[in-house]
């Protein structure tokens, strides 16, 4: 089962968002943690209430510390705007998902970053769950 870490600077927006979409709609086929080279005292009241619009409850959703230990746990590490703070361990597949920080904006200004979110998230399902090209399953 593949694992994704999802990291950006507070862990309060773009990767809670990240995480709940592909918990929500992966299911069990993917191992999923989120957590932030800084990590805001709690999720950002937005973002909570830009998910429960879509029907995605993260309200027990606490800010998580970066370590290596979770980035070295990952096989695919997407970050969202942390810089280098995210150690960089060999084998594995990193991505920068390029979004805006919702950090301090009202839910009229999330709505598009989450949509943003749960599109590239459903094409990293589609990747992450597609058929190997031979056919041969592992």
């Amino acid at each position: 089962m593949p694992q994704v870490l999802f990291v950006c600077v507070h862990n309060a927006g773009r990767s809670q968002m990240a995480a709940a979409f592909l918990t929500h709609l992966a299911g069990d086929r993917v191992r999923v943690r989120s957590a932030g080279s800084a990590p805001a005292d709690q999720v950002n009241p937005a973002v909570v209430e830009a998910m429960a619009e879509v029907g995605i409850d993260i309200t027990g959703e606490i800010p998580k510390v970066l370590t290596a230990d979770a980035v070295q746990a990952g096989d695919v590490v997407i970050t969202m705007g942390c810089g280098d703070a995210c150690p960089i361990f060999p084998g594995k597949r990193y991505e920068d998902w390029v979004l805006d920080d919702p950090a301090g904006r009202g839910v009229e200004a999330v709505r598009p970053i989450r949509n943003a979110i749960e599109a590239r998230v459903r094409a990293l399902i589609a990747d992450l769950t597609a058929a190997p090209a031979d056919g041969v399953s592992r």
